[in-house]
């Protein structure tokens, strides 16, 4: 393992534990003596996201988070909450079994998570990904939010 901060290649395992769907590794470089982390997940089969204009690509976790980090800059979100909505979603999508998904699939997934995390990143995204045409339509949706919490408190016993 190349270590971040010497570029050395030589480092040891300090400490092992299970991380989700995968393992996380402290590691520390035997050059330099920093300490960093490492994750390794099984490696399955591609999953192909169809877009909506028919095109396909491989299924993207980075393109997933960059998406998810730009919604919810500037908002008191933690890093950490970031990268589990992403392995949910990821998850989500392999736990399918198929090899190809919709865009639709994995944005209304995202939705679903950001929308419980925090209302501002929810509508931020939204607002990207269900490209309203107008202020009207980006109003009703802000709408539906506020009325959706209500809604789910009602049902719920706190």
């Amino acid at each position: 393992m190349k270590c971040p901060y010497c570029g050395a290649r030589d480092s040891r395992v300090v400490d092992t534990r299970e991380a989700g769907d995968g393992i996380r590794r402290r590691r520390e470089c035997k050059v330099c003596e920093q300490r960093f982390t490492t994750y390794e997940r099984v490696h399955s089969a591609p999953v192909m996201v169809v877009k909506r204009d028919g095109r396909r690509e491989p299924f993207d976790r980075e393109k997933l988070l960059q998406g998810v980090r730009t919604a919810c800059a500037k908002r008191p979100i933690a890093v950490k909450d970031i990268e589990q909505l992403a392995d949910q979603v990821e998850s989500f999508i392999r736990s399918l079994g198929k090899s190809e998904v919709s865009s639709q699939v994995v944005g209304e997934q995202i939705m679903a998570r950001l929308q419980k995390l925090d209302g501002v990143a929810y509508v931020r995204f939204a607002s990207v990904y269900r490209r309203f045409a107008d202020v009207e339509s980006l109003a009703q949706e802000i709408e539906d939010l506020l009325k959706r919490p209500e809604e789910e408190e009602g049902g719920e016993n706190h």
